[in-house]
């Protein structure tokens, strides 16, 4: 990783590489490893202002929490691609800081924008230990006390399972898991790269409870889905081994071309079921023409019927 622009520039540049672990169908690099290449610019971006994540934790008590990353992926990546990562600060809207991401790369000879992106950043005041030395004061109004604006808590009802209650009569398919520490950060809660994580594994949970795995597809058809848009805002904090309970549920279908689906994160606490994300995620489908590349296909019947919950799945049943 190299970087450029003095930190007094407002605006930074980073060259960043795909981690080698996101190159999992040919050499594409999948959505969730291109939303790390946005994470780790706006880390950058950070260091060269004068504020190393990493400092800001171990000697005012702050951490680094990305709070809404919202990302739209207009040209595929990949694994030996050298990418440019440009970032900006945007208007405030309410609290924390929004910046501006753009990922470039080089295609024939030409600078081709590959990722577009809008992430807000807070920082936590963390209540372990005691900081070193005050915050500068440039920081107060991006500090918080708890991540999140919050968002409507859900009763459960007596006897009730989450998943069920949750999932009934919609379109939507349901999965419990503990949250293991290696999706947390800053001791305990679960950051964006854990939901991005959940977002990552929903998505195929569905498609196999749906009888249209991606296995299925690629074995049958060649088919692989792509993701051209993703958004996950947190609404609140999620802990180290809390069961985080994630919906997964299909909005919308576009001409067979797309669909839509949102996510939304639950823990149970004291009989309510208290939302600590939610988020978007939309999906196409291409055939792989050769290893370098696809083109997008329209859905065929049995998608079509497998999103739509016409394949003899009834609504609100599918969970782990």
């Amino acid at each position: 990783m190299t970087s450029s622009a003095p930190a007094a520039d407002p605006t930074t540049r980073v060259e960043l590489r795909p981690r080698y672990e996101g190159s999992n169908i040919c050499t594409w690099i999948g959505f969730k490893h291109v939303n790390y290449l946005v994470e780790e610019a706006v880390y950058d971006h950070a260091r060269q202002h004068g504020f190393p994540p990493g400092e800001l934790f171990e000697r005012y008590g702050l951490g680094v929490d990305l709070t809404d990353l919202d990302t739209k992926i207009l040209t595929a990546l990949h694994i030996d691609d050298v990418v440019t990562a440009t970032v900006r600060r945007l208007p405030a809207q309410d609290d924390g800081l929004r910046l501006g991401v753009e990922l470039t790369v080089e295609r024939s000879g030409e600078t081709v924008k590959a990722v577009a992106a809008k992430v807000t950043l807070h920082l936590r005041s963390d209540p372990r230990g005691h900081a070193v030395a005050e915050p500068p004061a440039e920081l107060a109004a991006l500090t918080v006390d708890r991540l999140g604006a919050g968002g409507a808590p859900v009763p459960l009802e007596p006897g009730a399972d989450p998943l069920e209650q949750l999932t009934a009569g919609r379109n939507a398919f349901g999965w419990a898991w503990r949250m293991p520490y290696f999706y947390c950060h800053f001791t305990e809660r679960v950051q964006m790269s854990g939901y991005l994580r959940q977002m990552e594994e929903v998505v195929d949970l569905f498609l196999a409870d749906r009888g249209v795995s991606i296995k299925t597809l690629l074995d049958e058809q060649d088919w692989i889905p792509v993701v051209p848009h993703s958004r996950i805002t947190v609404l609140d904090e999620a802990l180290m081994e809390e069961t985080l309970y994630t919906v997964y549920t299909v909005e919308s279908v576009f001409k067979r071309l797309t669909y839509t689906a949102r996510m939304d994160a639950y823990v149970l606490r004291d009989g309510v079921l208290v939302p600590t994300a939610t988020g978007r995620i939309t999906h196409g489908w291409a055939v792989i023409e050769n290893r370098r590349d696809w083109s997008l296909v329209d859905f065929d019947d049995r998608l079509t019927d497998a999103l739509t919950g016409k394949a003899g799945r009834a609504l609100g049943r599918g969970r782990v």
